[in-house]
C-alpha cells in the first residue's frame, strides 16, 4: 500500500482511510488514537479515544471523566486490528504515558512519533525504536543549533544558585504535565531532600505521578502565610510559566526567575521572559537525537511535522532519504 493511502493529513489531523481513525486530531472525530496527554495532541470531545492507560487518566484529570464518548486502553507493544489495519503503541519517552503509534496495512508500516525524546527520564518509559517504512517525526528543535546539554549539569546550576543565595526563593517555571515532574525528579536524583513547593495547578498531576510509583519526594503547596514573605527564602518553588506573569510570583522574597525549557538555548527568549537563570531542559529530542532516530528506524521516507521542518527535510535529502513536511496545524510547543 502506498503510504499516503494509509495515512495522510487533513484539516482534522492525520487520517487513516482504511482504518477510519485519526491520530491526535485537532477537531472532534468519531475515532481518535492519542499519542500523549498534552493539550495540543489530546483534545476532549471525540466519540472514541484509544490511548495508553496513563494518557487516558491524564485526559480525565484535565478534562473531566466524560472527555470522550468511549475509551479503549492501549497496551504498549500489543498489536490490535482496526478495520483491517494493524495498530500498536510504543514508548515515546516524552511524558508519562506517551507513545508512538505504528500503523500497518498492505505491507507498509508507518510510525507516528507524536512528541519524543531519547535521553533517560525518571518519570516515564524510555523511547523505543520501531523499525518502519515511513517515520513521522516532530521537529520542535529541528535545527543544528539545538544540542541539549546534560540534564544533571542544568540541575546542578539550579542547586548551586540555591546554595549561593539562601535569602532568595527560586521560582522554576515548568509546564504542569511532564516537565514539572521531571524537574522535581531530577532535583531529587541530585540529592536535594528538602520540601519542594508547587503551584496549585500542578497538584493533581503530581499526585497522579506519585500514584504511578514515581518518587517526587516531599511536596507542599506554595501558599504564603499572611505577613510571612520570607518563609520561602532559600526554597525551590515550581509553577507553570503562566503563573510567573501574575501577582502570584511577586509574593516571594526577591525571587530568582528560572525557566526549564529547550527554548532557553535561545538567549533572546530568556531575556524576553525575564528569566534570570535559564535551565535548558527539554522533553523533545535535539538535532542530533532527531537525526539519529531517523537513522535508527531504517525508514526510507520521513514526514516532518510541527517544528523546524525545512532543515530536517533537507538533512534527509542529503542523506538520500525521501522526506516532506506535513504542514499540520494546531500543534504547539506546550510541552516546552
Amino acid at each position: 500500500m502506498k503510504p499516503d493511502k494509509l495515512l495522510h493529513p487533513t484539516d482534522k489531523g492525520l487520517y487513516c482511510p482504511p482504518g477510519d481513525f485519526f491520530i491526535d486530531p485537532v477537531k472532534p472525530v468519531d475515532r481518535a488514537l492519542i499519542t500523549h496527554g498534552h493539550a495540543d495532541h489530546a483534545r476532549a470531545g471525540h466519540a472514541h479515544v484509544m490511548a495508553t492507560r496513563e494518557t487516558l487518566d491524564i485526559m480525565g484529570i484535565r478534562y473531566g471523566e466524560n472527555f470522550a464518548g468511549a475509551t479503549q486502553e492501549a497496551t504498549l507493544g500489543k498489536a490490535v486490528t482496526i478495520n483491517g489495519v494493524t495498530v500498536s503503541f510504543h514508548p515515546a519517552g516524552h511524558v508519562l504515558g506517551s507513545a508512538q503509534i505504528a500503523v500497518e496495512a498492505g505491507g507498509t508500516r508507518i510510525v507516528a512519533s507524536g512528541d519524543y525524546k531519547r535521553r533517560a527520564d525518571p518519570t516515564c518509559a524510555g523511547f523505543e525504536v520501531v523499525p518502519c517504512d515511513v517515520f513521522i517525526t516532530e521537529a520542535t528543535f529541528g535545527l543544528p543549533v539545538f544540542i541539549h546539554p546534560d540534564d544533571g549539569g542544568e540541575i546542578a546550576r539550579l542547586l548551586d544558585s540555591v546554595a549561593r543565595f539562601p535569602e532568595r526563593a527560586h521560582l522554576v517555571g515548568a509546564y504542569a504535565l511532564g516537565k514539572a515532574q521531571r524537574v522535581i525528579a531530577l532535583i531529587r536524583k541530585a540529592g536535594y531532600a528538602e520540601t519542594i513547593f508547587i503551584h496549585g495547578a500542578m497538584e493533581k498531576l503530581c499526585t497522579y505521578y506519585r500514584r504511578q510509583g514515581i518518587d517526587l519526594g516531599p511536596l507542599a503547596p506554595a501558599t504564603i502565610d499572611k505577613g510571612a514573605r520570607d518563609q520561602f527564602a532559600g526554597k525551590i518553588i515550581v509553577g507553570p510559566p503562566s503563573a510567573f506573569a501574575d501577582k502570584w510570583a511577586r509574593r516571594f522574597p526577591d525571587p530568582v526567575a528560572c525557566f526549564a525549557s529547550g527554548w532557553m538555548r535561545v538567549r533572546q527568549r530568556a531575556k524576553q521572559r525575564g528569566v534570570e537563570l535559564p535551565l535548558i531542559l527539554s522533553d523533545h529530542s535535539d538535532w542530533d537525537e532527531l537525526t539519529q532516530t531517523i537513522r535508527d528506524t531504517g525508514a526510507s521516507e520521513v514526514w516532518v511535522t510541527h517544528g523546524r521542518e525545512e532543515a530536517l527535510v533537507r538533512w534527509c535529502e542529503l542523506s538520500q532519504i525521501r522526506a516532506k513536511p506535513l504542514n499540520l496545524v494546531g500543534y504547539e510547543d506546550e510541552a516546552e
